[in-house]
């Protein structure tokens, strides 16, 4: 469900909840202070009264002795004179939803660009945009929906609620992208496998101006993406490649190309995974997920470049058919790889689609989204996704909007003594790392720069940061949708003049 509205007022709806804010200190917030002027102190005697510290973040509610107002929830904006960034906007908007989605069918949040110290016409509308983020959650397969949650509409109290809603409305789109990659990432590999995940893309783009084209198994022998098609031969489910044109720049410009990860689900293969956990292989395909939303957020704004973007979609299944450890293969690049552990799979698959999206669309960059490996959480945990490139200044450039979006990166190094990991004695490479040389998210990263040529090239490991096990500020349980706004914002700042 996802909340239905969200506005921009410059005065409080009536009969309904308000937001208000408190310092660490104390002292109200400039809206917190009238609302209190006006009806004889009710919000500080409150404060006092449950001892709320003003904590960032921190909340609590109660219920209006006054006819006007039902409820004022307050939150805690921290030491006085904070200036809050976008993201902690985004957080301020999410908390008063959590806070508000049981009490009331609609809030007005009464915390202005003054009260935070920020000076961003779009302040209002990120805090608005955070409401929204927060209240998508995956319930299509239950029979009870959650009645608990009233929250059907946010305002955002402004003195100019036109340039608010101006802004909102960018946003807006791309939280429908966001929204469309935690959907798709969160459906179950029934529902989602490769010819399912095409039509979806298809269908969900084809409308907004996208170009869609779908290679088939065909297509793929026929260009030798033997690697690709090596994972994907234990399944009954056959590969495709989805390729995403938005031809919003002019037509001599060379795009910008995405590449995502697509496997539907993840068995390991004849290297069969452990039982405990392997549900979550459902996921494995959030590399794709992310293109797709990225795609969707880029064309429903109508930025004014051209985007490609390549969803290589596969299913690794355990079979009579299914490629075995020790199997030699030639990817479409004419390199040779030694599979010596079939559940390396995605590294595989990227081989080819990195190689077919660089020879045949020449982009000015290329950045490829995968859930690669398990050891990108053991170095970064689920707070970071692993940042790879052959190109400083690229990477500064997507750790520049990860900053200002609020999801997080972080740069590893790539470099030739992790070529030695995965030189093979039988073939060009192998698929997993020699036990000699650790680092298995370096490694990996190391393989897939050798079908990149001399693109520049970034390489985004989201395994521990496509979905989450907690309640996220932003986001329930389940999946994040991470990456798109982030990789839109490089887009946007990077490559137009908007």
């Amino acid at each position: 469900m996802v909340i239905k509205g969200v506005s921009f007022l410059n005065e409080p709806k009536a009969n309904s909840s308000i937001a208000v804010g408190v310092y660490a200190d104390g002292s109200l917030s400039k809206n917190a202070a009238n609302f209190d002027l006006k009806f004889n102190s009710i919000i500080s005697k409150n404060i006092k009264k449950a001892q709320f510290s003003g904590k960032l973040f921190d909340s609590f509610s109660f219920v209006s002795t006054e006819d006007t107002v039902n409820r004022f929830v307050v939150i805690g904006l921290g030491e006085v004179g904070k200036k809050f960034t976008e993201f902690e906007l985004k957080k301020l908007g999410a908390t008063v939803y959590t806070c508000a989605s049981k009490l009331d069918s609609s809030i007005t949040i009464a915390i202005d660009a003054e009260d935070l110290n920020t000076s961003y016409e779009s302040s209002p509308a990120y805090i608005g945009f955070g409401a929204l983020l927060k209240s998508w959650d995956f319930d299509k397969y239950k029979s009870s929906k959650n009645k608990d949650i009233k929250l059907q509409s946010v305002s955002v109290l402004t003195s100019a609620p036109q340039i608010a809603e101006n802004c909102f409305l960018e946003l807006q789109k791309i939280a429908e992208g966001i929204f469309l990659t935690r959907t798709v990432v969160s459906e179950p590999a029934n529902v989602i496998y490769p010819e399912s995940l095409a039509e979806i893309a298809k269908n969900e783009l084809s409308s907004l101006g996208v170009k869609v084209d779908i290679l088939n198994q065909t297509d793929m022998k026929k260009l030798e993406m033997n690697a690709l098609l090596g994972v994907a031969q234990g399944s009954s489910n056959e590969p495709k490649l989805v390729v995403l044109h938005w031809n919003g720049g002019n037509s001599s410009e060379k795009p910008i190309a995405f590449v995502g990860k697509g496997v539907t689900f993840d068995s390991g293969g004849i290297s069969l995974k452990p039982g405990d956990g392997m549900h979550e292989m459902r996921c494995d395909m959030a590399g794709s997920g992310t293109v797709l939303g990225l795609l969707k957020a880029v064309a429903l704004n109508k930025l004014p470049i051209n985007v490609v973007g390549v969803m290589a979609l596969v299913e690794n299944m355990p079979s009579g058919t299914a490629q075995r450890p020790g199997d030699i293969v030639k990817s479409m690049s004419g390199q040779t790889i030694e599979v010596l552990n079939t559940d390396a799979e995605g590294r595989l698959v990227l081989a080819d689609a990195l190689w077919y999206t660089q020879s045949k669309f020449s982009p000015k960059v290329m950045i490829d989204l995968a859930t690669l490996t398990g050891a990108i959480v053991v170095a970064l945990g689920h707070e970071f996704a692993g940042l790879f490139s052959n190109n400083d200044d690229l990477a500064d450039k997507i750790i520049e909007s990860s900053i200002k979006i609020g999801e997080k990166v972080w740069r590893l190094p790539l470099t030739k003594h992790f070529d030695k990991g995965i030189d093979s004695d039988r073939a060009d490479m192998q698929n997993i790392g020699k036990p000699s040389v650790r680092g298995g998210s370096i490694t990996a990263a190391q393989f897939l720069k050798r079908f990149v040529n001399n693109v520049d090239w970034a390489h985004i490991d989201i395994a521990g940061v496509e979905s989450t096990s907690d309640d996220l500020f932003i986001c329930a349980k389940g999946a994040t949708g991470f990456g798109v706004h982030l990789l839109y914002h490089f887009l946007r700042e990077n490559y137009t003049k908007l």
